[in-house]
């Protein structure tokens, strides 16, 4: 017992350093502290008072907002921006930033108005495993120092403007690396080599860049690769067969480059695939049947290159598509009906401007259940539209720039989910029918470059569906449409929202009725040879985001109203070969003197000057 008793104050002896010590450790440190309030002191707005807190009179790891501190040392591990608050903050990165040796996470993302360029100081930051700086205004090239990042986990500077070329020695060094994020940033040259050391890259983001050259062989040792996106750079040379081996990709996106040369068959291997883009390259050859073999792809697009041959029956075998884009290439016809597998998913179907020949609309496509998006422009279409379209449930439908014929049926009316609908550069004929009134989700409309005729009242008069089916556009310019236009047209429900109305080459006659400067959302107008006569309305103004006027070639008197074209945002103004005098009103746009050619008695800048009676 006595032993005992002489142990008690022992204990408590050591409780009390070792509370006291704890207590000690948790004080910011003094290093830490200088470096934040210098980081602080180069801010120069910050509306939100993200950084209010940061006093030199308080403990930074108990009292700063958004700083963390480890307990056992009192060391800053954390810096972060509050995630949920929407804010901005102008100023530039410290190089004491670098002085927080023990830091792990650094994530100033999405602060907007940070510039300068990255301190290479940041390069000391040994212990750093997260760094995000994305969606601000940073400048310069990425550090060279950043090769000592040794412990870098996640890696996100997109969307600034950082520039040079991605450092070789920088990518050797990263062998620990799970994901790399510098996309929407002015990057150039080719992308190193050294990226092969990468060992443990998930996900590589370097799209929307300038970078060059080809991409390199050995990224097909990144063996735990996700997603690799390098859309909308400058990139030369084939698609290398060591892709094949990345077996867990699931996006592949190469799209806006200079890819040339053929789809390697190697790439069915990509088992794991989901999304492949391909588009907007110079890529030739044919479509690889192993293309079917990536049986859990739901979005392919190799739209615009120079593919040839035929669709191969294989890509029926894509069991989980949904969208399909292989517009404007070289492919012939047929198209496979094994495509009628993938019924139940296949939601988007783009082969616009391939030379398929293919003569009708396969019946097949009926079956399609999913289709909302059907694109078959410029693909050989001929006859009249087949019927089973009325008991689709397409929301989208482009067959422009073919030989279709015939009547717009009245089947039309009963396409109630279809906002979307060109059926432009074919031979329709005849009147629109009264049905036409029942498309109640339709916002865009092309039927120009047809023969339809008579009035365009069904087309102004269309139901609504509450918000929806509110026109975004219409074109039904080289027509044989008749008029006047009602009087009344820009007091139509359907056309409150409107932002382009292209009326041009039409038999209308009448006048430019006054109640379209109730569009207040226009921005393009063109009633171009429509034989219109009277004068241009001066409530034309009240439409004041019109950005294009243009009412060439018609029969209108009267002077220019000094309010139409001095519209805040007009850019283009056209008037000619019309009957229209006076001096032309003084106004700010540039326009230039053939935008009034035509019309004798027009006079004043930019045509000479007005005589003087």
């Amino acid at each position: 017992m006595l032993k005992d008793i002489n142990f008690l104050p022992i204990i408590y002896i050591v409780l009390l350093v070792n509370s006291n010590f704890y207590q000690l450790v948790e004080s910011c440190h003094a290093i830490d502290k200088e470096a934040l309030l210098d980081f602080k002191h180069r801010i120069t707005y910050d509306p939100s008072k993200l950084l209010g807190s940061w006093l030199t009179t308080t403990d930074c790891c108990t009292a700063w907002e958004g700083i963390a501190c480890d307990p056992s040392n009192g060391r800053v591990i954390n810096i972060s921006r509050p995630s949920a608050m929407e804010t901005f903050m102008s100023g530039t990165l410290s190089p004491f930033l670098g002085n927080l040796t023990y830091l792990q996470v650094l994530d100033l993302s999405d602060l907007s108005e940070l510039s300068g360029p990255i301190p290479p100081q940041l390069g000391k930051l040994s212990h750093l495993t997260i760094l995000f700086l994305n969606n601000n205004k940073l400048n310069g090239s990425l550090p060279s120092s950043f090769s000592y990042l040794h412990k870098v986990k996640k890696l996100c500077l997109s969307r600034n403007s950082l520039s040079g070329t991605l450092p070789y020695s920088v990518f050797q060094s990263w062998t620990s690396i799970l994901e790399i994020d510098l996309s929407e940033n002015q990057f150039l040259g080719p992308i190193p080599s050294s990226i092969s050391n990468m060992n443990s890259l998930t996900n590589l983001a370097l799209q929307y860049n300038k970078l060059s050259g080809r991409i390199p062989y050995k990224i097909g040792k990144l063996k735990s690769l996700t997603k690799l996106l390098l859309t909308s750079n400058r990139i030369t040379g084939s698609i290398p067969h060591s892709i094949s081996k990345l077996s867990q990709l699931q996006d592949l996106s190469l799209n806006l480059n200079r890819l040339i040369g053929p789809i390697p068959s190697s790439i069915g291997q990509l088992a794991s695939l989901l999304i492949l883009d391909l588009s907007h390259n110079k890529l030739t050859g044919v479509l690889p049947d192993s293309l079917g073999n990536l049986s859990k792809c739901f979005y392919m697009n190799i739209q615009n290159n120079m593919i040839t041959g035929h669709l191969p029956p294989s890509l029926g075998n894509l069991v989980s598509l949904e969208q399909l884009d292989l517009s404007k290439n070289q492919l012939v016809g047929p198209i496979p009906h094994e495509l009628n597998k993938i019924k139940d998913y296949l939601s988007v179907l783009n082969l616009s401007y391939n030379p398929l020949s293919l003569g009708k609309i396969p019946s097949w496509m009926s079956k399609l259940n999913n289709l909302s998006y059907l694109m078959l422009a410029k693909t050989g279409l001929k006859g009249e539209l087949p019927s089973w379209l009325s008991s689709s449930l397409l929301v989208h439908l482009d067959l422009s720039s073919n030989e279709l014929t015939g009547r717009l049926p009245t089947w039309i009316g009963n396409m109630s989910d279809l906002w979307y609908l060109n059926i432009s550069c074919n031979k329709f004929y005849s009147t629109i029918p009264k049905e036409f009134k029942n498309l109640v989700s339709i916002t865009d409309l092309d039927l120009h470059s047809n023969n339809f005729s008579g009035p365009l009242d069904f087309i102004f008069d269309k139901n609504v569906d509450g918000p929806l089916g509110h026109y975004n556009s219409i074109d039904v310019s080289r027509n044989k449409f008749t008029g006047p236009i009602d009087k009344n047209v820009g007091n139509k429900l359907a056309v409150n929202t409107i932002s382009s109305l292209i009326l041009s080459n039409n038999p209308l006659g009448g006048r430019i009725p006054k109640s379209i400067g109730n569009l207040t959302q226009l921005r393009m107008l063109e009633m171009v040879r429509d034989k219109l006569s009277g004068t241009i309305p001066e409530e034309i103004s009240n439409a004041d985001t019109l950005r294009i006027i243009n009412f060439s070639r018609n029969y209108l008197t009267g002077r220019i109203p000094k309010k139409v074209i001095n519209l805040e945002w007009l850019e283009e103004f056209k008037v000619i070969r019309n009957k229209l005098s006076g001096e032309i009103p003084a106004h700010k746009a540039n326009f230039s003197a053939s935008a009034f050619f035509g019309n004798p008695g027009l006079c004043g800048v930019p045509l000479p000057a007005c005589k003087q009676v």
